[in-house]
């Protein structure tokens, strides 16, 4: 697809500019990326210029208001639509198509193949890229025994809450030891001790393996609570807004004044308030 400006696709675009070029030593660099995508009706540009970049353990958290292309974006990132301007790099090379180094857990509660049990997904992608047997049931068992499912190995996903076929899904993700993992709301549509309960199991999670984590939410709460690093995206199409780093306090304590601060400062930049924002 060839790259049209999005001046020329809807009235009234605010277009921004690429910000600086990403640092050369970190893991994964966004480089100027403009997504779009046809409809029946028109030509959609979901991004414009987005750059930024992630480091090996970041938590990196993609937050803005529904379209503003941030989900276009993690797939692009896993390799399923392809920049129309820009590019992204993986360890220094262009991402050109989907691979085992970039795994994806999406919102959808269905992604487990039904006819397979909780063991069996979880082995299943590791056998399917090669690994023997014996290593790919003994990875699956070591991600599985991770997310506290060891007594339902062998159930089928229709036995199964939301939320627990939510861990077999990160379960399969961990256990193709990915550079990145990708995870577009996958607590979005469960209720609310669950997904908070979720979101500590993915940041104890996290403290035990320290993997790189790119985390899409709409919500400002969630996103604070699981980032270290939060890219705020503006309205369609998806801007670079503004970078927050949280790594000064413990985002996990949503009751201090450093995270009701920070949702402050965020809900600020995104709905235009100037005094919230500062």
């Amino acid at each position: 697809m060839s790259y049209q400006d999005p001046t020329r696709l809807d009235s009234g675009i605010t277009t921004g500019t690429a910000q600086s070029v990403a640092a050369p030593n970190s893991l994964l660099n966004i480089n100027g990326v403009t997504l779009q995508y046809k409809t029946p009706e028109h030509l959609v540009t979901a991004t414009y210029r987005v750059t930024f970049d992630i480091h090996t353990g970041d938590r990196f958290v993609l937050l803005g208001p529904s379209g503003c292309g941030k989900s276009t974006l993690l797939k692009s990132i896993a390799g399923f639509m392809p920049p129309v301007e820009g590019d992204i790099e993986l360890k220094g090379r262009k991402v050109k198509r989907p691979g085992p180094d970039r795994a994806m857990v999406f919102q959808e509660f269905d992604q487990l193949l039904p006819w397979k049990t909780v063991r069996e997904n979880v082995a299943f992608p590791l056998k399917v890229n090669g690994v023997s047997k014996d290593e790919a049931d003994q990875r699956a068992m070591q991600m599985i025994e991770k997310v506290n499912l060891t007594k339902f190995l062998d159930v089928y996903p229709h036995m199964l809450s939301g939320g627990m076929k939510q861990r077999v899904a990160i379960a399969r993700a961990m256990a193709m030891r990915p550079d990145v993992l990708l995870m577009d709301e996958p607590y979005a549509a469960l209720d609310a001790l669950t997904r908070r309960k979720m979101q500590d199991e993915l940041l104890s999670l996290w403290e035990d393996l320290r993997f790189t984590l790119v985390f899409v939410t709409h919500s400002i709460e969630e996103a604070v609570l699981i980032g270290t690093r939060i890219l705020v995206l503006s309205p369609h199409p998806g801007q670079v807004r503004a970078e927050i780093n949280t790594h000064q306090f413990d985002s996990r304590n949503a009751d201090s004044p450093e995270f009701a601060a920070t949702c402050a400062r965020i809900r600020g930049m995104l709905f235009g308030d100037a005094e919230t924002a500062h």
